[in-house]
């Protein structure tokens, strides 16, 4: 059994595109897109589009991410205040952008599960046990570790930290997949996990892969993703530029002041920018 295992496109519609060219070549029985395909990015509708064409072509299933899940809290609450507003345009940007297939949304499952014989099961969700927003790191004592996956799977899939991973504990193996559009390992070629059965064990690669990051970079300035989401898009565009995680950062040193009032939130990230050179 072949199966193949992608996540965090973040509307990265390039690097999706050398992603799937890889995927079909390989021809895999299986392939799961492990959440996060939208926002962050550019182009969510096209890349929601796209793999809304190969889920029904060709059977390709989906697990729901925090963004999935964020969108889809967007519409359904407004913003608490203006500061608010502020600091979630990008994600209203990306709501507006696929509003007209927010459909295709419908029914994502937050896990999926499967087997084959010897080999065991597998067990895909993008964050963990604890939900789609805590992600597996190597940091993780064993005893984290142990509460975040699940206690059948022979093999834990994950995703969320845009790091890959392989890990094991107890004869069991975790797997994270990184990101196809926006790693944050240093490396800022896109990654896809391809499993096979063999042997009765599941064995696994990550794929890096390059992809034409100068139209992703025209994507970001020309679709006003940058320019209309909010100072907060400036901070995921050099995110994506650098393949280095900056929210985190930024949230330490500017989110507390901002929330209070005591500091603006364009400055914020002016100054937090500054620092970065």
């Amino acid at each position: 059994m072949k199966v193949a295992i992608f996540s965090d496109v973040q509307a990265n519609l390039p690097a999706m595109e050398v992603a799937i060219e890889r995927i079909l070549a390989w021809h895999p029985d299986l392939v799961i897109m492990d959440g996060d395909l939208l926002n962050r990015g550019p182009n969510s509708l096209a890349c929601l589009e796209r793999f809304d064409a190969l889920r029904r072509a060709h059977g390709w299933l989906p697990v729901q991410g925090n963004h999935e899940t964020w969108i889809q809290r967007c519409r359904e609450q407004p913003p608490r205040s203006a500061l608010d507003a502020e600091m979630r345009r990008f994600a209203d940007w990306t709501l507006e952008q696929v509003r007209p297939r927010l459909d295709a949304l419908h029914g994502w499952p937050d896990h999926l599960c499967f087997d084959h014989g010897r080999a065991g099961w597998v067990h895909v969700t993008h964050g963990s046990m604890l939900g789609n927003r805590h992600g597996i790191t190597a940091r993780l004592s064993d005893a984290e570790l142990r509460e975040a996956m699940a206690p059948e799977a022979a093999l834990f899939v994950t995703a969320h930290t845009h790091r890959p991973l392989s890990r094991w504990i107890d004869g069991r193996a975790v797997l994270n997949v990184g990101s196809v559009g926006s790693p944050f390992d240093g490396d800022p070629r896109g990654s896809l996990a391809l499993l096979q059965a063999r042997g009765g064990r599941w064995r696994w690669t990550i794929e890096r892969f390059d992809y034409d990051r100068e139209r992703a970079r025209r994507d970001f300035l020309d679709s006003g993703f940058i320019e209309d989401g909010g100072p907060l898009a400036r901070i995921l565009y050099e995110e994506w530029s650098r393949a280095r995680s900056l929210m985190p950062r930024w949230r330490r040193e500017f989110e507390a002041p901002v929330l209070a009032g005591d500091c603006d939130l364009a400055q914020s990230v002016e100054r937090f920018l500054q620092d970065l050179d």
